[in-house]
Formats: C-alpha cells, sequence, structure tokens
C-alpha cells in the first residue's frame, strides 16, 4: 500500500514539474507562476503580427479598498502555480483624479502595464523603461519597436491626489503617508520581481516621468534620503513639476476640511474607519470641493520623503543613479499666470507670477526680479515684461530642479548625467495660442506618436508631418540609448549631434545640454548649447535654502 502512495505521489509531482505550458487563444502567454496573462499582439490599431506584444491592467498589489483606503499598498499573494490565463490584452482602469467625476476613474487601480519585443523570451536580459504614471495616451510602442537592441517598457498606475496624498496625524497614525509614492515603489519593485518573464534585466531599469510624472521621478530618487537601495539604475526627468509642498498647518487644514464635507468625526478614534467607510460619491464631493492640489507631504526623518526634495537634493540625500534631465523652453510660458498683454509693468510679475507662490516674501520677489533685470536696463536679455515674467515662472522649478540635480550628481560622483532643453512646440496647442511657444508637455507630443495612441488622455494630438516624425525618431533614439547605455548618443540617429555630457560644457560656458528642435524633412534643427553663469545664478538662488523655504520645493 505504501508502494502504491509512493508511486501516485510521484506521478503527481512529476506532473507538476513537466506540466505543459499554460497557452491561451487569447494571444501570448507569460506565466509569472503565481499567475499567467495573455497578451496582445495585434495593437495597436490591429496591425497583425505586431512587432511588439502589449499585457495591461496586470496587478501589483491588492486593491486599495476598504480597510485599505489609505494605507500602504499590501502584496499580492504571489504563492501557488497559476491554473488559468487572465486576458491582458487591454489597459485597466485609470485612478481617481482631480477633478473627479463618479464613474470616471476606479480606486481599484493599481496596475501595470508592460510593453516587449514580441521575439523576446525570459533570459534576453533587455534594458526596461519604467513610464510614471500610465495614461492611455501615452503607450511605449514606439519606443519598443524603435530601439535596434530591443528594450522592455512598463507603466505603472498609483492613487493620486486625494486617495493617494492625504495627510495629516491622523493620517500617518491609522494609515500611510505618500501612499501614491509608496505605491509606485511597489510597483517598481513587482518590476524587480517579475519583468525577467518579460525579458527584461531587473538590474537595467530606468524610471522616467514628465510634469507631475518628473516630480515623481525625482521623489523615487530622493526617497528615504537615499538610505535604502533604489529599485533601477537610471532616471530620467522632464519638467519636473510640482506646486509648492504644502506645509503641515495646511495639511491639517485639508483633513478637516475633507471630514467635515464627508461627515466624519475629525480627530477620535473613529475618524480613519469613518473615510474607510465613504462612499465613493463623498469622496468625490470631497476631492472637488477641497480648494488645495493634494500633493505629496514631507514626513519627517524617518518617512518616505523625509524632507523637500530640493534640500534633500542639496545635502546629497539621495540614491546615485544616471540621469538625464530637461524642460520645455515654455514651461513658464504655461505657468505665467497670463497672457503677453497682462504684463505691462514689474508689478504685474508680481501680481500675477507670484500668485502662484504665497509663501514668498516681497523681499525674496525683489531679490529675484533683481536677477531678471527689466527690459531697457543694463544686462537685461527680455524684451518684454512678458518675457521676463515666463523665465521667472520657468525657472523656480522646472529649469533649476534639474539643474540642481544635475549638479549634485556630479558632485557625488555620477559619471553620466545628461541634460536638454525642448524648444519644439505641441503643434496643435501653439496654432491655438502661439504666444506659448515650446509650452509645457511640448516634448510628449513627439515622444508618443498619435498612430499607436489609445484615446488622448486629456492631451492634443494629431498625425506627424514629416519635419514632425524626423524629431519624434530623433528624440526616441535618444530616449532608448540613454535607458540601455546611460549615454544617449550610442544609438542616436545618424544625422542626430553628439549629445554630450553636462559636466563637458560649451565655449566659455561650464555647463551644457542639447536643445531639441525640428528642422528639416530628414534631420532636426537639435544643437548643443552652453548654460550661461547668469542662468546658474539664478538656479542658484532659486535653490537655496531660505528660498526653498518659502517655495517649498
Amino acid at each position: 500500500m505504501s508502494y502504491i502512495l509512493l508511486v501516485t505521489s510521484i506521478l503527481i509531482l512529476l506532473q507538476v514539474v513537466f506540466a505543459a505550458p499554460l497557452t491561451s487563444n487569447l494571444g501570448p502567454v507569460i506565466d509569472l507562476g503565481y499567475a499567467a496573462f495573455a497578451g496582445n499582439s495585434t495593437s495597436p490599431a490591429g496591425i497583425t503580427n505586431s512587432p511588439v506584444t502589449f499585457f495591461g491592467n496586470i496587478p501589483y498589489a491588492q486593491p486599495p479598498l476598504g480597510n485599505l483606503r489609505f494605507r500602504a499598498p499590501q502584496p499580492l499573494n504571489e504563492n501557488g502555480k497559476a491554473q488559468t490565463v487572465t486576458d491582458a490584452r487591454n489597459w485597466g482602469p485609470a485612478c481617481i483624479q482631480q477633478p473627479a467625476v463618479v464613474g470616471i476613474g476606479s480606486e481599484d487601480c493599481l496596475t501595470l502595464n508592460v510593453w516587449k519585443p514580441t521575439n523576446a523570451t525570459e533570459g534576453a536580459k533587455l534594458p526596461v523603461i519604467v513610464y510614471i504614471h500610465t495614461p492611455q495616451g501615452f503607450p511605449l510602442y514606439d519606443w519598443v519597436a524603435q530601439h535596434p537592441g530591443g528594450i522592455v517598457g512598463a507603466s505603472i498606475t498609483y492613487r493620486l491626489g486625494f486617495l493617494g496624498f492625504l495627510g495629516g496625524p491622523q493620517v500617518a497614525t491609522d494609515g500611510a503617508l505618500n501612499a501614491g509614492l509608496l505605491d509606485q515603489r511597489a510597483g517598481l519593485e513587482w518590476v524587480q520581481r517579475h519583468i525577467s518573464k518579460f525579458g527584461g534585466d531587473p538590474n537595467e531599469v530606468t524610471i522616467i516621468g514628465e510634469s507631475a510624472g518628473g516630480a515623481s521621478v525625482i521623489m523615487q530618487v530622493v526617497a528615504y534620503g537615499g538610505s535604502k537601495p533604489a529599485p533601477f539604475k537610471r532616471a530620467v526627468a522632464q519638467s519636473i513639476g510640482f506646486g509648492p509642498l504644502r506645509n503641515e498647518s495646511e495639511v491639517e487644514l485639508d483633513f478637516n476640511m475633507a471630514t467635515s464635507i464627508i461627515g466624519c468625526p475629525a480627530s477620535d478614534k473613529t475618524t480613519m474607519p469613518c473615510l474607510r467607510q465613504a462612499s465613493v460619491g463623498a469622496i468625490v464631493s470631497a476631492i472637488n470641493r477641497i480648494p488645495n492640489v493634494i500633493s505629496p507631504v514631507v514626513e519627517g526623518p524617518n518617512g518616505f520623503l523625509p524632507d523637500l526634495p530640493s534640500r534633500l537634493i542639496t545635502s546629497g540625500k539621495f540614491s546615485t543613479v544616471d540621469f538625464l534631465g530637461g524642460h520645455c523652453t515654455g514651461d513658464g510660458n504655461t505657468f505665467a499666470g497670463g497672457t503677453p498683454e497682462q504684463f505691462k509693468t514689474e508689478d504685474d510679475i508680481r501680481n500675477i507670477v507670484f500668485a502662484r507662490m504665497p509663501g514668498v516674501s516681497n523681499d525674496t520677489i525683489t531679490q529675484a526680479l533683481a536677477l531678471y533685470p527689466s527690459p531697457g536696463t543694463p544686462g537685461s536679455t527680455f524684451s518684454t515684461q512678458y518675457e521676463r515674467a515666463t523665465a521667472i515662472a520657468g525657472d523656480v522649478v522646472f529649469t533649476c530642479m534639474d539643474w540642481l540635480f544635475a549638479e549634485k550628481s556630479l558632485e557625488r560622483g555620477v559619471k553620466n548625467v545628461f541634460a536638454f532643453s525642448w524648444n519644439a512646440p505641441d503643434t496643435v496647442l501653439y496654432n491655438a495660442n502661439p504666444y506659448l511657444g515650446a509650452m509645457h508637455t511640448s516634448d510628449l507630443y513627439y515622444l508618443f506618436d498619435a498612430s499607436s495612441r489609445v484615446g488622448n488622455a486629456g492631451n492634443t494630438f494629431r498625425a506627424f508631418n514629416t519635419s514632425e516624425a524626423a524629431l519624434s525618431k530623433e528624440a526616441i533614439a535618444y530616449w532608448t540609448s540613454f535607458i540601455a547605455n546611460g549615454d544617449p548618443t550610442v544609438n542616436k540617429k545618424a544625422t542626430s549631434p553628439v549629445w554630450s555630457k553636462f559636466a563637458t560644457g560649451t565655449d566659455s560656458d561650464t555647463r551644457s545640454r542639447l536643445r531639441l528642435a525640428r528642422g528639416g524633412d530628414s534631420k532636426t534643427a537639435s544643437v548643443m548649447e552652453g548654460i550661461t553663469s547668469a542662468q546658474m545664478e539664478r538656479c542658484e538662488f532659486w535653490m537655496s535654502d531660505a528660498v526653498v523655504a518659502q517655495t517649498r520645493v
């Protein structure tokens, strides 16, 4: 009898060990062990035998619902063996945003997407890009298809606004501050564990983001003050964008306002359970009625974000990674707060531009204006007050944060540091308002080809003409070359200029960046340019501790 049991056990073990791989008529299957997913190799736009296979709506953490609302992301059960294949051919739901609408977006949104070369297999050890975050308007088909050596792309959805960044002592005690940033980190850790199944190399991961995504990149780099290993090797930050981070009193005011709107007590042991039981409709009402943008909070010494990002960078408390960073030349045009006709005098700059920075003192404003001489005065490079205003609005964060991180990375011994300025407008937005120039998000217009998009994710696109296509291909080649090699020049287009390192300098300037611009149908007008001493002096001012205490960046 025991012999029969032994033989039966062996047969069962052999069936498990030598079980036929899971397959599906839905598409190619990736088996992660605990789960298996069928992808889509006929996208985008129904392409047959696409060189890129897409896997979407893959959970990386438990749904943050019920008792998990306002808590750190909880791990999935990754034990056991998958018995069925999950349909992963389409995108998952977006997270609820601000402003919010009931029925648009979901709390159950902690998912990621993966794009792989269709012929890539486990063990290929291809470089990996992780884009933060993941609206459907920004797929990575072109990036994966264009790179000659092959790369794997991924993008992460994370809790936004109120659901991701509600702060205050109550949340700190019975929840998690900066849950949205913790979501991102959980997604990156999932990539470390599982991206090899898609052909990716977990030791060659680059994170990338634009605007709030660029701010997320910086916050991941400075996470824990650099005291914990980062689950990535390189970082790309484009138009690093966040408004002043709220101080403690503002965070508490927002929390109390939210509890009042939702109908929960403000400060007892039932507050957080009440918020967790609130309906989505009540949450949406609170999101739309709180005047502040609910964004990351400074947690203190032991937190994910122990201090303001600029202070952590200045003090060298960040993970050392290869870095490529830059901004659109019209970022300041977008955030100056008015049209050219509204800026006639210096007082207009005081009253309009600095309205976005209520913590900045009059003395600091006066010091700032002195660094940007008024048109017609000695040393001024501005022809109008509007040009002066947009330069200030752009430098406060967008221009100077990437400069600061590049400088401090050099001080920490990082060799692969590259900078850029993007001087090609989003054509659709430019035609509507030419005064905006190469406005905020113009780089995204070129980096994500309209023909491969699923919807527009709130952005405006159109099919490229030939000169736009030339810049798009050039930029994607640079970006994916950096992802693969830590150097944007290695796999550049033959017609593109060499992208020199930030520390190389140009002419009399000690620092340099690539200025990307449209040119002809086959060759762009991109060129290396120096970063002037005047520009660096302005950035030293904006990133000084005394000023940062007021701008909260």
